[in-house]
């Protein structure tokens, strides 16, 4: 790996001919994962569940046809564990999950059952078929036990969880710990969690997700409603936690890295509230007619106030540095959903933000 922290990225000659396990490859993370992999000449077997959004980024980018496609639940450990011992993976990336904080409100059994006992049986799989080097399951920012406070969470902070959604993945981060301590570790399996922080970018359909929302209503001509506009998040591009996840997995891969948790997210002092967001999303909206109402109160179900990374650890060790500024992520991800809307090629324009991503200093 590079030694100049500008410079750090993924190393297409490191991942040429891996054989990779991705789950939540239908996903809007994954499916950028996958695509990464495919263009890093990795060979891709992914399990997941069928897109869930229409349109789905999966389909239009027309994923299925670059990788070894499974739609299998996760919550299925015989389907599971064929799988792991079929594809013998290299590395294992871990994405499936049930990932809305207010979807956890309506199904939190669900979401627990997912979360959980889904990351319970990959891990019992590789468990059961040793082989694979190296495993980075991802979790996300909100295990942390949020005390509203200033300071960024670090990777040794309490981990908690008030809503289900949260709460779920700050458990699955104890089976994690506690798989590679017990089994994991003594069969040569280096295994780390990545924690990254709310992300963007072309392609996401998902319910109550900021970007996706105001392109919609704008689209429509409608206004959008916003819900806790002064709420703070660690907002950046999909590209940075990916390129942290790929990154992790080759220092992992040569002893380079300790396992464990990783924080990924931008700069502290680029952490920005959802009113700030929603202001550059509308001056980078071509067109006009983005019309948006802010709502102060307090209604529906609990969600953070405010939430920051400390990512020194990724910054130090793996010499990563983000590429993007926050403004210049929600510019991209914005004129990403007019290009597309205006009969854009959706893999195309993955691939182009990819090469501008890494051609970045």
């Amino acid at each position: 790996m590079s030694t100049d922290a500008e410079m750090a990225k993924p190393d297409a000659g490191f991942w040429r001919g891996k054989r990779v396990l991705l789950t939540g490859h239908t996903g809007f993370k994954g499916t950028w994962l996958a695509l990464w992999l495919h263009r890093l000449g990795a060979h891709v077997t992914g399990m997941a569940l069928a897109p869930s959004t229409q349109p789905s980024l999966f389909q239009l980018a027309g994923l299925a046809s670059s990788l070894d496609h499974h739609v299998l639940d996760i919550r299925e450990p015989t389907a599971v564990a064929d799988l792991v011992r079929n594809a013998q993976p290299d590395v294992v990336f871990h994405l499936a999950a049930q990932a809305l904080v207010r979807s956890s409100y309506t199904d939190p059994v669900g979401t627990w059952s997912a979360n959980v006992m889904g990351t319970v049986h990959l891990l019992d799989a590789l468990r059961q078929h040793p082989g694979a080097r190296v495993a980075v399951l991802v979790t996300t920012d909100k295990v942390y036990r949020n005390l509203e406070w200033h300071h960024p969470y670090r990777e040794c902070d309490e981990l908690g969880g008030h809503d289900p959604y949260s709460a779920s993945k700050a458990a699955c981060e104890l089976a994690i710990a506690s798989y590679r301590d017990a089994f994991l570790g003594s069969s040569g399996l280096r295994v780390a969690s990545a924690r990254a922080g709310n992300v963007m970018g072309g392609g996401d359909w998902a319910m109550d997700r900021l970007l996706p929302d105001a392109v919609a209503a704008w689209q429509q001509g409608h206004v959008l409603n916003i819900r806790r506009p002064d709420a703070i998040r660690p907002w950046q591009h999909v590209l940075e936690p990916l390129a942290g996840y790929l990154c992790l997995a080759q220092a992992l891969w040569d002893d380079a890295a300790p396992t464990g948790p990783w924080n990924f997210g931008p700069h502290p002092h680029e952490r920005a509230t959802v009113r700030q967001v929603v202001q550059w999303a509308s001056a980078a909206w071509q067109g006009g007619g983005c019309g948006v109402h802010f709502d102060d109160s307090e209604q529906g179900p609990h969600e953070a106030g405010r939430l920051a990374l400390d990512t020194a650890k990724a910054q130090t060790l793996l010499k990563l540095q983000p590429r993007w500024g926050l403004e210049q992520a929600v510019r991209r991800t914005v004129r990403w959903y007019q290009a597309q809307h205006e009969d854009g090629d959706a893999r195309q324009l993955c691939l182009q933000d990819l090469a501008d991503w890494e051609a970045a200093e």
